[in-house]
């Protein structure tokens, strides 16, 4: 099993059709101990019934991934209670709807910064307090989500590509800062799935249409696939890689048109 024994943060778990669900199981299905941290106390039992299939797996209340003292705050309970982990998944972004809706020139500077401080800077929050709390094992793996509406546009996708264009560089710069600690960092781009998020984004059901008529594959993606490519990325295997953006997307990445 490539995680046999590894703990593993994954973040912003949300339901069993996320994309984090989908990395969740299999990477407990490869050994790994579970860790997860979601948004509300309020939905406590709804996210103990969700993770409960992953035995001994424990989960943390973390309301906004992209304030410096609330992560402190719930990072050091992490590492109290479970010691050094191994790899951390960071599964959050968030755009406002309005920003989604209207065209990307009406963008709002708070619905910018919102996009941008929730979708972005909490991956590198995430990457900073880590390694000042010294809770990441030597060799350990970061790893966070992204899409193609980075580098294309993607009607209806808007300022979460700006974010999205700020989090791909932050990896790039991220892998250069914790590369000296042998701290790999990367990105998973995956193909458009039917999660909660994509309801957000108008017209998506005409998206995977063009995915499962261009794409090499000439399918979409399952976040069981998503799932694996993320769990290469967390184990020895991809010792090599950092700094990458890794598709997982049925080739759809390559195609001109």
């Amino acid at each position: 099993m490539l995680l046999k024994d590894k703990k593993i943060l994954i973040m912003g778990i949300r339901n069993k059709w996320s994309i984090a669900y989908g990395i969740a199981k299999s990477a407990y299905e490869n050994g790994a101990k579970l860790i997860f941290t979601y948004m509300g106390e309020e939905n406590k039992s709804k996210i103990d019934n969700l993770i409960e299939k992953f035995e001994g797996s424990k989960s943390y209340v973390l309301d906004d991934a992209s304030e410096d003292e609330l992560v402190k705050k719930v990072f050091t309970k992490i590492k109290q209670e479970n010691g050094k982990i191994d790899g951390i998944v960071h599964a959050i972004a968030h755009a406002n709807t309005e920003d989604l809706h209207n065209d990307f020139i009406y963008t709002s500077k708070e619905g910018f910064s919102h996009a941008n401080d929730v979708s972005a800077y909490s991956f590198v929050l995430t990457a900073r307090m880590s390694k000042e709390l010294d809770m990441l094992n030597e060799n350990a793996s970061l790893v966070t989500l992204t899409y193609i509406g980075s580098a294309r546009v993607l009607e209806g996708y808007n300022v979460m590509g700006i974010a999205k264009a700020s989090l791909e560089a932050s990896v790039r710069y991220l892998a250069q800062n914790l590369g000296k600690e042998e701290i790999r960092v990367n990105a998973v781009s995956a193909g458009p799935i039917k999660t909660l998020s994509a309801k957000g984004i108008k017209d998506f059901n005409s998206i995977l249409t063009v995915v499962e008529e261009k794409a090499p594959l000439h399918r979409n993606v399952t976040i069981t696939q998503v799932g694996d490519v993320t769990t290469f990325l967390l184990s020895k295997m991809s010792e090599a890689i950092t700094g990458q953006v890794i598709y997982a997307d049925s080739g759809y990445n390559i195609m001109g048109v």
